[in-house]
This record gives C-alpha cells, sequence and structure tokens, in this order.
C-alpha cells in the first residue's frame, strides 16, 4: 500500500513562498501541492507555473475539500485574516511567523482552532534542522552537563538607506514586522526547543523612527514612526531553572546572529537558527578548543551538489537551496497522519509571541512578567536519519 498523501495549497507567493515550493514539490514525499494563491496574479501566475502547480484563488483554495492544509506565506499583516478564513473552512494552517501581529489576536486564532478541532502550526520550522536536532541530543545526552545559560543574539540593520521601496505593508517597523517579531521567533523556538519553555522575562525596548535616506527610494526624505519595538533585550528564567538573555537588535549597521548553551560539562556554539545548515560546535571542559561535531541529523540532500537542474526555477530558489523550510509542513502532516503532536505547535508560536509581547509590558512597568503560556518541549526527531532516507524520521508516534 503506497503512502496517503496529504494535498496542501499555499497562500501568498512572495519571495519566502518559493523555499517552501520547493521543498513541499521536490522533498517531502507526505505533501501533494494541489495549488497556490496571491492578490497578484502575476505572482501566482509565475509561482505556478515554475512548480508545476495550479493557479488559483484563496476562495477556490478554501472551497476545495480535498485541502486538508493551508500554507499562509502572506505579508505579516494578513496571517490573522487568512489563518482565520482557512479555519472557518475546515482546514488545517501552517503560518510564517509570527500568527497575527499581537498577542491577543494569536490567542484568537488558538482558541478557534480548538473549538473546530483543527490545528495551527507557525514557523519558523528551522529548529528541526540538522544542526538544532544534533545540539538537541548533545544536550539530552549530557554532553554539556546541566544547561546553565543560553545567550541568543540577533542584530541587523533595518534600516532605510536602500534604494527598494518598502518591501511591506506598513514597513519594517509595523506591529508584527518589526525586527524583535520577525526575528525573534527563530531564536525563542530554537531556545525552547533546546531547553524548554520560559517562566518569567524581563526586558527593555527601545522604539526607533527611520527617515528614508537614499534618493533612489520613493519615499527619500520622509520619516516614518515605527509602531512597534524595533530593538529588544530580554532575560529569560527556564522552567528548568536554566536562565538566558534574548537580544534583538534592528537598528544597526552591524550584522550578527547566534546562539550558545553553557553548561557545567561543556558549551554549544549554534550556528544562525535562520538557516538549516551548520557548522555546530562543542567545547567541552578541558578541550583547548571547541570541535565541530558531526551531525545527526541530514535533511539537505539536495544541497550537496547533486540537485537536479531545475532551470527557470533554479534562478528563483538558489537562495534558499539548503533551506529545508516546509519541514514543518511536513511534520504537521505525518502528525496528523498519526495522531500524535506536531513540533511547531500553535502553543509554541503563542509562547514565541508573548515573549515579545511580555518584553514591552516587562519594560513599560518597570517590573517582571511572568508568562501565561507553557508550551511542551518539541519532541526531538530521532537521529541518524540521513538524505533520502531523512523524512521517515517524521513518521513517529
Amino acid at each position: 500500500m503506497g503512502l496517503k498523501k496529504t494535498k496542501v495549497a499555499l497562500i501568498g507567493a512572495g519571495g519566502i513562498s518559493y523555499t517552501y515550493l520547493q521543498n513541499m514539490v521536490d522533498v517531502f514525499a507526505i505533501l501533494e501541492v494541489e495549488g497556490c494563491a496571491d492578490a497578484v496574479p502575476e505572482r501566482r501566475a509565475r509561482a505556478a507555473s515554475l512548480f508545476g502547480i495550479r493557479e488559483m484563488t484563496n476562495e477556490e483554495i478554501m472551497g476545495d475539500p480535498e485541502i486538508e492544509i493551508v500554507v499562509n506565506t502572506t505579508f505579516p499583516s494578513m496571517h490573522y485574516e487568512i489563518t482565520e478564513q482557512a479555519l472557518n473552512a475546515g482546514k488545517h494552517v501552517y503560518t510564517e511567523k509570527m500568527m497575527a501581529t499581537d498577542f491577543e489576536s494569536a490567542k484568537k486564532l488558538h482558541e478557534l482552532a480548538r473549538q473546530k478541532g483543527l490545528r495551527i502550526a507557525c514557523a519558523p520550522d528551522t529548529f528541526l534542522s540538522g544542526p538544532y536536532q544534533t545540539a538537541r541530543k548533545l544536550i539530552d545526552d549530557g554532553y554539556i552537563g546541566e544547561p546553565i545559560c543560553a545567550v541568543a543574539t540577533v542584530v541587523r540593520g533595518y534600516r532605510n538607506d536602500q534604494a527598494q521601496p518598502i518591501p511591506r505593508p506598513g514597513g519594517l517597523w509595523a506591529f508584527g514586522s518589526a525586527l524583535p517579531m520577525d526575528m525573534g521567533g527563530y531564536y525563542s523556538h530554537a531556545l525552547v526547543h533546546l531547553l524548554g519553555p520560559i517562566a518569567r522575562i524581563s526586558g527593555f525596548a527601545a522604539t526607533r523612527s527611520q527617515e528614508f535616506t537614499n534618493p533612489k527610494n520613493e519615499y527619500y526624505g520622509q520619516t516614518i514612526s515605527a509602531d512597534a519595538p524595533t530593538s529588544e533585550v530580554t532575560a529569560l528564567e527556564f522552567c528548568s531553572g536554566a536562565i538566558g538573555t534574548l537580544i534583538a537588535v534592528g537598528d544597526s549597521h552591524d550584522a550578527k546572529s547566534s546562539i550558545e548553551v553553557h553548561g557545567t560539562e561543556g558549551s554549544l556554539l549554534c550556528p544562525d537558527p535562520n538557516t538549516f545548515s551548520g557548522p555546530l560546535y562543542l567545547h567541552r571542559r578541558n578541550c583547548k578548543a571547541p570541535m565541530e561535531v558531526p551531525l545527526t541529523h541530514d535533511f539537505n540532500q539536495y544541497a550537496k551538489g547533486d540537485a537536479p537542474e531545475w532551470d527557470e526555477r533554479r534562478k528563483s530558489i538558489d537562495q534558499w537551496k539548503e533551506s529545508r523550510r516546509g519541514i514543518g509542513v511536513a511534520d504537521l502532516a505525518w502528525a496528523i497522519a498519526n495522531g500524535r503532536p506536531h513540533r511547531c505547535s500553535a502553543e509554541l508560536g503563542l509562547h514565541a509571541m508573548e515573549i515579545v509581547y511580555g518584553t514591552g509590558v516587562s519594560a513599560e512597568q518597570n517590573a517582571v512578567y511572568r508568562m501565561t503560556t507553557r508550551p511542551a518541549q518539541p519532541q526531538a526527531i530521532p537521529p541518524f536519519f540521513i538524505g533520502g532516507a531523512a523524512e521517515k524520521s517524521l513518521d513517529t508516534n
């Protein structure tokens, strides 16, 4: 008896959709991509042509009874609306980060899914990558002893000295798009995956308006006020007793991305959690220098130089050649089939949103914020599935 595939459709055929479509079409056997939709006809037509799928409207996707999962890769400002429509149409949803532009709206979606007996999965799914699953195994197997502290840092220049127009409605300084919300999920998901949920936080937040300084930009000379904090620093207390920091800076010209986990017997130096590749380093007690660790998981079977020639499609996805975004959709499909929890859970997505929300509350009230959400630590993926056999590791109860 052959594998029963799960039919999915994607809404939002912008730049990030190409890595999702490539992986859902070519990599994960559990998925059958029926079609894609976008408010811009040219975008949906191009994506449909490149990936050999149907060009559809939102209404066609919502009304197709065979489509079980809607993949929501619209702008953040549209996440709530599209996810709500899909849930009301009886579909499970995998949504790009974050679930909504604010914590209260995300909670409404979570409750709607619960009432309807449906599932929401929430990006990012990068913690399902080989490096972060290997890091989890090292921690679980005691290689760093008892985890004591984690330090997560992302620094980017969300500035206006570029020639391009604003890339999203409201720009990168609106609720749902400012850096702590836009990038924070990669780091909070990875931290909870490695160390479990967070009990308390204390934070500081900064909000900086932006002036467009490049004469080639259509908004040259204008100043846009930021609606949401553009930089945050958050102290974390994990339920396990470990402590940590999450630093998200969107107002710098520098660029930095790292996660470190320090324990009683060693430390892990983890790669950028916005990627699916390494290297991963372990620094053990009494070792002179960190050692690169061979990965116990590998989902990048097409990133080894043996990828098929995709011609025009390859030009669109080349920047994502080591990305396996879409593994969270595959995990959701396997979880539905096997009746188990999916790893990119709505509860995890809510927890990530509450960290950003709680940091703002803490900064405003000058007080420690107690988290109200407490997701289960995502189940580790069984190790030692390499290359084309890697998807088998998702077929677990």
